[in-house]
């Protein structure tokens, strides 16, 4: 049986560093999240859309290789999506996109699989109606998560991208953004600020990140902050994700997510009950800045 189901983009990250030579490597946040949780003993299928070209089949090799499966459908694109990815001097990267969008045609519902959606595929069109459209369809039987990651150059404007996010946000059971994101979307500078409003749209978790800053977890009952363990970064490719794939694992776990059942269990835990899941996201990102690209651990390193 499936425990997740992830929607989203893969694509080939062609990244630049401060020092050394350029390099290409299989990325996008959702197909991240799938290999994070993959590692971390969870069965996982992405959704995606790819080409059968070169670098298409360097993706579904690599995803072959990290045992998650790639749902039937998924390499009828006409090519494989790139992002040039920047690493500046504050070891962070910036992303320029090469790609289209849809979803798979055969994409439905998995009963009792948890469905994770996200990043500018839930939002550029035509693909981004449709995965969200998928997203709500699947809360009759399944959980369901959501990361914004806030792409500009994919977006639009903030105005235009904020209703399609607070759709996502409706739909969801667990949203986890960074402050970055907010920023971006509502031109704040405090999360505080718009928890409360998108807990008020349906979620039962909200997760937002604060790079060194650590973590506020906010509930109907609590916000906490968490903070982080401070380790020697060499880059921040893929910590969000990996963040994410350790927030949904110690959830799954837990049994918060899966079939429409845990959503019950989810609505009633309290934060103390979710907090190994929130710290197993921190040891997860904390491990990825650690070392280059986006690489996620494996539960053994846990």
């Amino acid at each position: 049986m499936t425990d997740a189901l992830v929607v989203g983009e893969a694509l080939i990250d062609i990244v630049f560093p401060l020092e050394g030579d350029v390099t290409e490597h299989v990325g996008g946040s959702p197909a991240n999240v799938a290999i994070g949780l993959a590692r971390l003993g969870h069965s996982t299928e992405l959704a995606t859309w790819i080409a059968d070209d070169e670098r298409g089949r360097r993706i579904w090799a690599h995803l072959d290789g990290e045992n998650v499966e790639i749902f039937p459908g998924s390499i009828d694109a006409h090519r494989t999506p790139t992002a040039k990815a920047v690493i500046d001097a504050d070891r962070k990267a910036t992303y320029e996109f090469d790609l289209e969008w849809e979803v798979p045609g055969t994409l439905l519902p998995v009963p009792g699989a948890h469905v994770h959606f996200g990043s500018f595929s839930a939002t550029l069109e035509p693909g981004g109606a449709q995965v969200r459209a998928f997203a709500a369809a699947s809360r009759s039987s399944s959980t369901v998560s959501y990361d914004p990651n806030a792409r500009p150059s994919l977006m639009g404007t903030p105005s235009q991208a904020r209703p399609k996010v607070e759709e996502a946000i409706s739909v969801a059971d667990v949203v986890k953004a960074s402050d970055d994101d907010i920023a971006w979307f509502y031109g704040i500078e405090d999360p505080a600020d718009v928890i409360p409003a998108w807990l008020a749209m349906g979620p039962s978790l909200v997760v937002v990140s604060r790079g060194p800053a650590g973590v506020i977890a906010a509930t109907e009952e609590e916000i906490r902050h968490f903070p982080t363990t401070d380790v020697p970064v060499v880059d921040t490719v893929g910590a969000g994700d990996s963040f994410m794939s350790g927030l949904l694992s110690g959830l799954l776990d837990a049994g918060y997510l899966g079939g429409a059942d845990a959503r019950e269990r989810l609505r009633n835990a309290t934060m103390d009950d979710l907090a190994p899941a929130i710290q197993r996201a921190l040891d997860c990102a904390n491990i990825t800045v650690s070392r280059a690209g986006a690489n996620p651990p494996r539960r053994d390193e846990l």
